[in-house]
């Protein structure tokens, strides 16, 4: 019962846990639409954990929403994604004219405008 009871401790304090990449970053916590992010950026490289429960997510409904937050807080532009539902990993390229959110506080983002899969990602700080 003890080894049960320490396995499943174990699985949950790694739900929200980075990569060994990604360790030693600070993660700048963000919501887009009904989904809320940590995510940690290293050079060209990024990653966003999804923290909030949904039911039965596809990745084809929460990828737009984890390569918003990326690009938000990277300030550039996500060229590659891989992962899944939970746990996004992102190539980027910064040599676009996007401007990253200041890497302290949290953000709640909408999509804004949106016109054949484009749009305007709206952040502001969080209350």
């Amino acid at each position: 019962m003890r080894v049960v009871m320490a396995i499943s401790l174990g699985l949950l304090l790694g739900c929200n846990t980075p990569g060994p990449d990604f360790r030693d970053i600070r993660p700048v916590r963000i919501s887009v639409g009904k989904s809320t992010f940590d995510v940690r950026v290293d050079g060209t490289r990024a990653q966003a954990i999804r923290l909030t429960p949904e039911w039965a997510p596809r990745l084809a409904a929460v990828a737009p929403r984890g390569v918003a937050a990326i690009e938000a807080v990277s300030g550039c532009k996500a060229r590659k994604l891989d992962g899944d539902q939970a746990v996004l990993l992102a190539r980027l390229d910064c040599g676009g004219p996007l401007q990253p959110l200041p890497r302290s506080g949290e953000y709640d983002c909408e999509f804004e405008h949106v016109f054949e899969g484009f749009g305007d990602l709206i952040c502001e700080p969080a209350l």
